[in-house]
């Protein structure tokens, strides 16, 4: 049986515990090779918004419905971004400070318009918010105190802002789905251009996972600095 669409039931509900803007929030690229990890936020008025027919959890969706929903989803949010955060940066400082350094960019993306006062976080764990004891260390030894580069400090220290995890919200919530849309095409279009530079990987296909041909070109061309080398490529 095909699964139902995602709703804004959830939304509905934050609406009326008195949150006007709630935001969905959605990782791409946890489980690649290569390339970036990507955090997808749309705020929305958890209140008024509408029903978007069509979108669903962006890994049930061909790509060229992906696409084509792009616009809709940004004309449908009070305000969207997609915050990226590199392999170079994954390698340094790990794979859950980098998913909340993406994250934290695509925040301070939209912070010049809105910033939401609730976020629901598709999974089970909660890598955007920073944690009560952030220290911890890159991997050439220096110590890292959880203060984000320059260029993320957009995001106004001590905004309030409730973070949850909801298994699966990319599948029941409305705004998460469309979240994880707007990462899955534009981290795809990211490596597709990544593939004119390096074509012998086969990131335009792969999107830098881990298939078979991807790991032989690793093992006949050696890692790029796209790579992550901190990870287990061969």
């Amino acid at each position: 049986m095909a699964a139902l669409p995602p709703t804004l039931d959830w939304e509905r509900e934050l609406a009326a515990q008195g949150y006007t803007l709630v935001a969905g929030c959605d990782e791409v690229g946890r489980g690649a090779l290569a390339g970036p990890v990507s955090v997808g936020l749309v705020v929305i008025d958890a209140a008024t918004a509408a029903a978007l027919p069509g979108v669903k959890d962006s890994k049930l969706l061909r790509e060229p419905v992906r696409q084509a929903l792009v616009p809709a989803i940004r004309d449908w949010a009070r305000a969207y971004a997609v915050g990226h955060a590199s392999a170079a940066e994954i390698d340094a400082g790990g794979l859950v400070a980098a998913l909340r350094l993406a994250g934290t960019r695509a925040l301070a993306s939209v912070a010049g318009e809105l910033l939401p006062g609730y976020v629901i976080l598709d999974g089970n764990q909660d890598w955007l918010s920073v944690p009560v004891q952030p220290e911890l260390e890159f991997g050439d030894g220096q110590a890292f105190d959880g203060v984000l580069p320059a260029p993320v400090q957009a995001v106004p220290s001590g905004a309030p802002m409730t973070v949850r995890t909801r298994i699966k919200a990319d599948m029941t919530c409305l705004s998460v789905a469309a979240a994880s849309v707007l990462a899955k095409v534009e981290r795809d279009s990211m490596m597709v251009e990544l593939a004119r530079e390096f074509p012998e990987f086969g990131w335009d296909g792969n999107k830098g996972y881990g298939t078979a041909a991807h790991r032989a070109a690793i093992a006949g061309h050696g890692p790029t600095y796209h790579h992550r080398k901190t990870w287990r490529l061969l």
